[in-house]
């Protein structure tokens, strides 16, 4: 636009040259005069003559106009993303919450008005929004009466609150005197007629037109404009219930962006909480009728900012090394990749963790203080690479009675490392020769822990020796950790299942091992500090001190996770089917079946029966189109398979009948022929009879672990038909749909408020 209002959304605030005092003292003389192109369209009228009383007369007392009634305000504030500015209405509630405070600006400095569902603050006479639990600019809010629009524009977009004051005096007067015909000219040249209460129009000036426009109709396009929010084409949203049944945090993936239009996680968590509230108000509408059902609140975790700041500088390191060419696709790599080697590396691997533990330890304490009411539970979602992230944190929290033995534990051996001194070590090691080269340095066996190779070499202590030495500093850190419950892995979650037989994972036999042994076996291929040379299995499971959580998770959701392929590649063959988590007692592992980077989970717990994963239902009630066609085709070949196959059988058997010569007695033919008949239908039924099993195994409940209390843990989404066309081709957007999927938002609902109590309901078609 050539002009302001394109960029914020409204006119200028100066006045218009013809003031609410000259229109009220004299109306008729208040009228623009000129040779203006506009006066043309809106002629002025003239003053009354004497001799029109009797017009008075014989006026009609329908044709009285309706008396002024002062417009209805309502709240909107301005959102800008690239070089779009929208203009997006408050809810109703808010709108009135947001009036009554300015109404009371003038007893007060500044008044702070919470509105959608309290994550945001609008400070009303600073006219500013402030986002509450994450870093946002501040958006402007208007306090909004009049709107106009172009013919190119799309929505209605809000004058300036000076500019609408202007407007609204110059209405107030046309109604009262019910004189029309209204020229406002502003100083900057724009021009308001008001025709009559139904039509008003502005003009811009020629001068400040685009000097691209092709023809001078197009210049002198006027635009539309409305008073009032209820004349205007405009969704306003419903208001968010106060009461909060449950919270939910969500951590996101690799990456700065969380979907292909390359929206924040803050954007995408939104437009999950949207398609939950619609949900929640078809499914779920005689709960909230009864005041049993409220909404969820569901709150992002942003962890990528913290690992890409300053503090780290990790990306001016991979910057420098960065090859020039492609610059683009490497800057992709570098900031979504790049993320994976991140969370496997010790030292980021820690910062990633603690980011996590620490934003949500501080937005569920921030929630409680703006909902001291809230009496709920707290789950957690974790999307791709955020789902392996929550996974590990949750395996490694600690119970109170894990902490509590952890503390005995600790005051019980004083000594880290062991209560051997230096010389004792060195003559178990063998490496007895090296003490007087280590005492003269003034080094124990604690300072001797803090060391490098490199500063053993600086002592001169040769390549093996000094292997020896790091190579049993290392074991008694990890046989400390391992007794003092800090190793970051779970009893269920140790050793593949022949470790229980009694062999080791060096095939040594270990008859009557103890837990602590075989915990500590599987331990030594855990990395220790950022040493990556003392492997013995695998890549191993980074070894950090894991922060706890401030509550305890009712239930972990992972979207489109690698939790599988992760444990795999960690050497982990196998998960203890009594092993849950120590915290949470729900774990859902929801996919797309088209993600190519969602794995399975059941397979890992149930190696010997395989399971199809549960179908998750379309939240409309049905299956797709697509998918009971699918089915009723392969019921069908199926059908038609065992039937041709039947009765090839049956006409085999006819040809391969022995002669009627070598056929028993006539008294047995009788039983012949009935054995034949029983053959054949025995062989007719056998395809039926043989698909029963597999139903009823379908059909009954399967235990697979207690990571889910028994219940299954894979449920994967119905493709949309488009998808079934060609599944390569909506691979990387299948990775990225559960943010906006309804389906995937039912399921979370309907785990929340089963486990309170309230019935899922389903819509009326």
């Amino acid at each position: 636009m050539s002009h302001s209002p394109g960029e914020e959304g409204g006119l200028s605030q100066a006045a218009p040259t013809v003031n609410t005092e000259d229109l009220l003292n004299s109306p008729s003389q208040a009228l623009a005069c000129g040779n203006t192109p506009e006066e043309q369209v809106s002629p002025v009228v003239d003053e009354a003559s004497p001799s029109s009383t009797s017009s008075f007369e014989m006026l009609d007392m329908d044709s009285v106009p309706p008396p002024y009634q002062v417009v209805k305000p309502h709240w909107f504030f301005c959102r800008r993303a690239d070089d779009n500015t929208s203009w997006l209405p408050f809810s109703r509630e808010d709108s009135e919450k947001l009036e009554n405070a300015c109404a009371r600006l003038g007893e007060k400095e500044d008044v702070v008005v919470a509105v959608d569902g309290e994550r945001y603050d609008v400070r009303v006479k600073e006219r500013r929004r402030y986002a509450v639990y994450w870093d946002q600019a501040p958006s402007e809010v208007r306090r909004c009466t009049w709107f106009y629009k172009g013919d190119k524009d799309t929505k209605f977009m809000p004058y300036t609150e000076d500019f609408s004051n202007n407007l609204e005096d110059a209405y107030m007067i046309a109604v009262t005197l019910d004189e029309w015909k209204r020229k406002l000219e502003f100083p900057s040249g724009e021009t308001v007629i008001l025709h009559n209460p139904k039509l008003i129009m502005q003009y811009q000036p020629i001068g400040l037109q685009d000097e691209w426009v092709s023809s001078p109709s197009e210049q002198t396009r006027p635009r539309t404009v409305k008073r009032g929010v209820d004349n205007i084409s405009v969704e306003i949203p419903d208001g968010e219930s106060e009461k909060v049944d449950h919270l939910v945090f969500m951590v996101h993936g690799i990456g700065p962006a969380c979907d292909l239009r390359f929206r924040s996680i803050i954007q995408c968590v939104n437009d999950f909480r949207s398609a939950s509230l619609s949900l929640l108000g078809t499914h779920y509408k005689r709960g909230q009728e009864d005041g049993k059902v409220g909404r969820v609140e569901f709150l992002p975790v942003n962890w990528h900012n913290a690992l890409h700041g300053d503090a780290t500088g990790v990306d001016e390191d991979i910057q420098r090394i960065t090859l020039p060419s492609i610059s683009r696709l490497r800057q992709f790599t570098n900031d979504t990749l790049l993320d994976l080697f991140f969370y496997n590396s010790p030292t980021y691997c820690q910062t990633i963790v603690d980011t996590v533990a620490s934003e949500v330890n501080r937005l569920h304490a921030l929630f409680k203080q703006r909902h001291p009411e809230f009496t709920g539970a707290v789950s957690v979602v974790g999307h791709s690479l955020g789902s392996l992230i929550l996974f590990d944190l949750l395996t490694n929290q600690k119970t109170g009675s894990r902490e509590s033995n952890r503390e005995r534990v600790t005051c019980d051996d004083p000594c880290p490392l062991s209560c051997d001194s230096l010389e004792q070590t060195l003559i178990r090691l063998g490496l007895q020769e090296y003490l007087a080269t280590l005492q003269r340095e003034n080094l124990d066996l604690e300072s001797l822990a803090l060391c490098q190779e490199s500063d053993l070499k600086d002592l001169g202590i040769p390549l093996g020796p000094r292997k020896k030495i790091l190579d049993y500093v290392r074991r008694k850190q990890v046989q400390e950790d391992c007794t003092a419950g800090m190793v970051p892995l779970a009893p269920g979650l140790q050793a593949p299942p022949n470790d229980s037989s009694g062999i080791d994972h060096h095939g040594n036999q270990s008859s009557g091992s103890t837990p602590q042994q075989a915990q500590l076996h599987r331990v030594q291929s855990v990395t220790s500090a950022v040493d990556y040379e003392y492997f013995d299995v695998g890549i191993g499971q980074v070894s950090i001190n894991y922060p706890q959580l401030a509550f305890q998770p009712q239930t972990f959701f992972a979207f489109g996770s690698p939790i599988g392929m992760f444990l795999t590649v960690r050497g982990l063959k196998h998960i203890d089917p009594n092993y849950t988590f120590p915290t949470c007692k729900s774990f859902y592992n929801i996919y797309h079946p088209y993600d190519p980077v969602a794995y399975r989970i059941e397979p890992m717990i149930v190696s010997e029966v395989d399971l199809e994963p549960m179908l998750i239902p379309h939240h409309k009630g049905r299956k797709r189109m697509h998918l009971e066609l699918k089915d009723s085709l392969a019921r069908m070949s199926m059908d038609l398979k065992n039937n041709v196959l039947g009765s090839l059988r049956t006409a085999w058997q006819s040809f391969a009948r022995l002669p009627v010569a070598a056929l028993p007695p006539v008294e047995d033919g009788e039983t012949t022929t009935e054995t034949n008949f029983q053959d054949t239908q025995a062989v007719c039924e056998e395809p039926e009879s043989s698909s029963v099993p597999a139903e009823e195994t379908e059909e009954r409940e399967i235990k697979v672990g207690m990571l889910n209390g028994g219940r299954r843990i894979d449920y994967v989404l119905q493709e949309k038909p488009i998808e079934s066309f060609n599944e390569y081709l909506f691979a990387i957007q299948s990775h990225l749909c559960y943010w906006e999927s309804e389906d995937t938002a039912l399921l979370l609902l309907k785990e929340i408020y089963d486990k309170l109590g309230v019935a899922l309901e389903q819509p009326q078609q």
